[in-house]
């Protein structure tokens, strides 16, 4: 047998450190947390910077396979795959899908804000306005399920995820709801369950208890769900959670913490009418009140469904969202009654009852601290066995808006603003600024960390970070 050289097993040994996968949003399980080391802590366009790649326009986080970054991407009409080059970031290859449809949407939620999934090889893009599509890694189609439309009044943003063969899709909506498994080689619908739920926005979870069958689990208007991978099968649900339900929630060992808000009480419908009521009827068109989704829904999908919005049909959605706001922690545990199959219960371990209104990215759990950050850099980590808060502070120099999560490896934590600054924290429960790089460029996508590199989409290109030696 030929001996390898010595330059062909390091480069085979880098090459397989470098491939550390995060194939979903959120990376493993939506955790948001890489195993690997050696993250750089400073970053720009001068400094630690591997490679830059302009993309085209989108809010969809990257997922990596052992060679390739994917992103979608909305241009021209055309709904776009692309898939770069993971260790130069060239791009390797892009497809699209005309838009058949422009769904109405929250201002947040555009065409191309719904992150991809892999399974190590191929991708699984999911595009509201059209539905989910399949490339092999050299971009060929593998096979089209187009979908919908949805009754969705902010659209529809919950990711794919995959489950063993299996790609899975939560669309919760104003009207029939459902979770749905497609078959990934070739994309036929293996099962399809409906669900009570309306209007979620957050991505499934995977759970696997001791000696039993898999399960997702879903959080949406006020429940925690649990569904067999197999069949689709809803084992249980627990209520109480919040009615609207943005952030994905994130699965510790045993423990899933959530958040959600709701509102105290109904909104005047007299404010609607001052902004929008032109030939004051005391009710709204659809000419008067136009591309507002929230507006659009009640019109479409409350009471009679005419499109036309009357203070009836405005209390009657509103009281749809009156319930508090609150981040729980549920511990989920064997059953001993045996009533679920398999048998797990759930059980709320704490509450925090705060305001969580407008708040999009989703909780971190990283070495024993759970982490919260808020639009105005509002960062607080908790005890997250008692749900105390440990330190609430704001992170000076990066005080703006926040839509993408936080993600955490070597010690550290990555949050990024909207207005494209990057703040790295000491991850502790009293976390420090340990510094803020402004990339100057807007950013909505969550960053995915792999193999000592930090990869984020900005509203312009597609970065690749890494600790760079100087010359």
């Amino acid at each position: 047998m030929k001996r390898c050289p010595l330059r062909i097993v390091l480069f085979l040994f880098v090459s397989a450190a470098d491939a550390e996968e995060w194939n979903r949003f959120r990376g493993p399980n939506g955790s948001g947390v890489s195993h690997d080391a050696g993250f750089p802590t400073e970053f720009s366009k001068q400094k630690n910077l591997l490679w830059r790649t302009t993309v085209r326009p989108g809010k969809s986080s990257p997922v990596l396979t052992w060679r390739h970054i994917f992103l979608t991407a909305f241009e021209g009409g055309k709904l776009f795959t692309q898939c770069f080059d993971r260790q130069t970031g060239k791009l390797a290859w892009e497809r699209f899908v005309e838009r058949p449809r422009a769904e109405s949407a929250n201002a947040l939620n555009h065409s191309a804000a719904i992150t991809a999934v892999t399974d190590g090889e191929n991708v699984y893009s999911f595009f509201k306005d059209y539905g989910l599509i399949s490339y092999d890694p050299e971009g060929n189609v593998r096979w089209k399920a187009p979908l919908g439309p949805f009754s969705n009044s902010m659209g529809h943003s919950s990711c794919p995820i995959v489950a063993g063969d299996n790609v899975v899709l939560v669309i919760d909506q104003m009207v029939d709801s459902y979770i749905a498994a497609f078959d990934r080689r070739n994309g036929e619908i293996r099962w399809k369950t409906p669900r009570e739920e309306m209007e979620g926005w957050a991505t499934p979870l995977l759970y696997q208890p001791a000696s039993t069958a898999p399960l997702v689990l879903t959080a949406s208007r006020g429940q925690l769900g649990a569904h067999r991978v197999d069949n689709g099968k809803r084992l249980w649900s627990r209520t109480g959670l919040s009615p609207s339900v943005v952030a994905s929630p994130i699965l510790e060992k045993d423990t899933i913490f959530t958040f959600g808000y709701g509102y105290d009480s109904v909104s005047p419908f007299a404010a609607q009418l001052e902004k929008y009521d032109k030939n004051h009827d005391g009710k709204l068109s659809p000419d008067e009140y136009g591309d507002s989704p929230y507006l659009i829904g009640i019109g479409q999908f409350v009471g009679n469904r005419d499109g036309i919005v009357t203070q009836e049909k405005w209390e009657e959605r509103q009281r749809l969202s009156m319930a508090p706001s609150s981040l729980l922690a549920i511990h989920l545990e064997p059953d001993p009654d045996h009533l679920a199959d398999p048998p797990t219960r759930s059980r709320e371990l704490w509450r925090y009852e705060k305001s969580f209104i407008g708040v999009v990215p989703s909780p971190l759990f990283y070495e024993g601290v759970l982490y919260l950050v808020k639009n105005g850099g509002l960062l607080t980590s908790f005890d997250p066995e008692t749900g105390q808060v440990a330190k609430a502070g704001r992170v000076a120099g990066a005080l703006g808006a926040y839509s993408a999560s936080p993600v955490a490896a070597d010690g550290k934590v990555y949050l990024a603003s909207e207005e494209g600054k990057v703040t790295v924290l000491k991850a502790s429960r009293e976390w420090e600024v340990i510094t803020i790089n402004d990339l100057g460029e807007g950013c909505y996508a969550t960053p995915a960390l792999a193999g000592g590199r930090v990869y984020l989409r900005t509203s312009e290109a597609l970065y690749g970070f890494g600790t760079v030696a100087p010359e």
